[in-house]
């Protein structure tokens, strides 16, 4: 797993949201930076905790223009149900084939309970208008990893 750090340059990407909706990367940070966080799966405690609290500042972010994507390898009819049900108000990207997350960095071997599978690793990243990653959010509990990115955004 070769993980992009601050100073690289963000693959772009194009990626289908909860919606159906054809995201891209270059598109978005037309209007102010990106914060491109990966996360395991949709409707799991974990992830739970991290999105509402992206949702819960997003007066926040958006003082900041910052559009923030959610990455999952979930097909974009589970991304809608975590969308309903949690009221979430961010574009939640599909990659079920885990090209994005390749390209990032983000996939790769993990263990759990003394099983050793491949998934992403959740990690985050703030890109810049000019493409380059300008954060990448490493070491966070998803409870608040809300605050490490309003932290790092300054």
């Amino acid at each position: 797993m070769n993980t992009l750090k601050a100073g690289d340059k963000a693959p772009h990407f194009t990626l289908p949201n909860q919606n159906g909706e054809m995201i891209s990367l270059a598109e978005c940070l037309k209007t102010g930076p990106v914060l491109v966080y990966f996360y395991p799966k949709a409707l799991t405690p974990g992830c739970t905790d991290q999105a509402c609290g992206l949702r819960d500042s997003k007066p926040q972010l958006d003082a900041k223009g910052v559009t923030v994507f959610g990455i999952s390898p979930d097909p974009v009819a589970k991304l809608k149900k975590f969308e309903e049900k949690h009221g979430l108000n961010f574009h939640l990207l599909s990659d079920e084939d885990h090209a994005v997350a390749d390209a990032f960095g983000v996939w790769g071997e993990k263990k759990f309970m003394g099983k050793v599978y491949d998934g992403i690793h959740r990690l985050s990243f703030i890109v810049g208008t000019d493409g380059t990653i300008s954060q990448d959010l490493t070491k966070f509990k998803t409870k608040t990893h809300h605050e490490t990115v309003l932290e790092a955004l300054g």
